[in-house]
């Protein structure tokens, strides 16, 4: 049976589908099969963070309705043969998406995966529900800013509502010499506010920016260092967290900082 963990945030732009395309390539480069379920109705992208836009002949939409099988719908990544994806439909025209659809696609695919990545739409509406209510694990993903953290915890409590295995926090575009200087909350601090285990730290990077523009994954050391602990933590239990301040610190990293600052 495969794990299926939604990833959601509450608020939007906090790098939700980003996170999830890079922690499906690292499930995947692990050595598990994982397929990404796009559930953004109307609004969906991750086929587009993916590169793979140009490849979708069928979406989740056209499963729904019958007209295709849910592996027919399924595009396997150019780079990594075990990762796939089922985009969302471009229109909200085209079927009335229920939860229950959700988990029948979800149901469908179980057998033949490790991993099930639910990409979660923002907000707290319907479309929130429908994506939570087909899986048994939680990702929350923040940035370290109060607006984040605050709608974090509004959507905890209404994961509460769900039986769900676990709940875990993603903090997402952190930067270690904001962090250092106190400009940014501290990590114990969102932890400690949010009350669920951190199971990883990804560095505000531009290399993460330019990847989902050109669809291809990450090349870069740190943040592809963060995503290969974040996925050995989900998977085995571990707590390796990225340390975002480490080239910050020392005379060095002092000079660094106030460069970056004056920049």
């Amino acid at each position: 049976m495969a794990r299926k963990i939604v990833l959601t945030s509450g608020k939007g732009g906090v790098g939700k589908t980003t996170v999830t395309a890079n922690l499906g390539a690292n499930l995947a480069k692990l050595g598990f099969r994982v397929v990404l379920i796009d559930v953004d109705i109307g609004l969906n992208n991750l086929d587009v963070v993916l590169g793979i836009e140009d490849q979708v002949i069928f979406d989740i939409g056209d499963v729904i309705l019958g007209k295709c099988r849910a592996k027919q719908a399924l595009i396997q990544d150019r780079k990594i043969s075990s990762l796939y994806v089922m985009p969302s439909c471009h229109s909200y025209d085209k079927v009335r998406v229920l939860g229950e659809h959700i988990r029948n696609v979800v149901d469908t695919l179980d057998k033949s995966f490790d991993y099930i990545l639910i990409d979660c739409p923002a907000g707290v509406e319907a479309g929130f529900h429908r994506a939570v209510f087909s899986a048994n694990e939680a990702i929350i993903v923040v940035t370290p800013h109060l607006s984040s953290i605050r709608d974090a915890s509004k959507v905890l409590g209404l994961l509460n509502e769900y039986d769900l295995q676990s709940k875990g926090l993603v903090i997402n575009r952190m930067r270690g010499d904001l962090l250092l200087s106190g400009e940014f909350m501290n990590i114990e601090n969102i932890v400690r506010a949010l009350n669920i285990p951190l199971l990883g730290v990804i560095p505000e990077d531009d290399a993460i920016g330019t990847s989902c523009s050109t669809g291809r994954f990450l090349n870069s050391v740190e943040s592809a260092r963060s995503f290969t602990l974040l996925s050995e933590n989900i998977h085995n239990g571990s707590k390796k967290i990225f340390d975002c301040t480490y080239k910050y610190r020392g005379l060095f990293g002092y000079l660094k900082r106030n460069i970056k600052k004056k920049v």
